[in-house]
């Protein structure tokens, strides 16, 4: 018996602490669809399945590229405003640059 005793102001604590807390701890999830997530989105980027050669001819040198990772080989080239990956010498995805907002 007295070790429950013991044990008593603990649980107490612990319990009391979740009662406090759990209305705190609501959240709301933001879902934005993935078109409307950058406010650039009217930037021009690649599209899927463009050459490497066509990317720099239209777009013109990245800033930087990155080395190849991985089988298949995937690299990336970044831009500013932007970023292209390639599947060996092939876009598969661009990806809009997160800008921050001056709100």
């Amino acid at each position: 018996m007295k070790a429950s005793i013991e044990k008593f102001p603990i649980y107490a604590l612990i319990y009391g602490y979740l009662g406090v807390m759990s209305p705190l701890a609501n959240a709301e999830a933001v879902a934005i669809p993935v078109g409307q997530q950058s406010l650039n989105s009217s930037i021009a980027v690649p599209r899927a399945g463009m050459s490497k050669a066509r990317v720099e001819q239209q777009f013109g040198a990245p800033t930087h590229r990155a080395a190849s990772v991985g089988d298949p080989p995937i690299s990336s080239w970044e831009y500013s405003g932007f970023t292209v990956y390639f599947e060996y010498d092939r876009v598969i995805h661009a990806v809009v640059s997160h800008s921050k907002s001056s709100r």
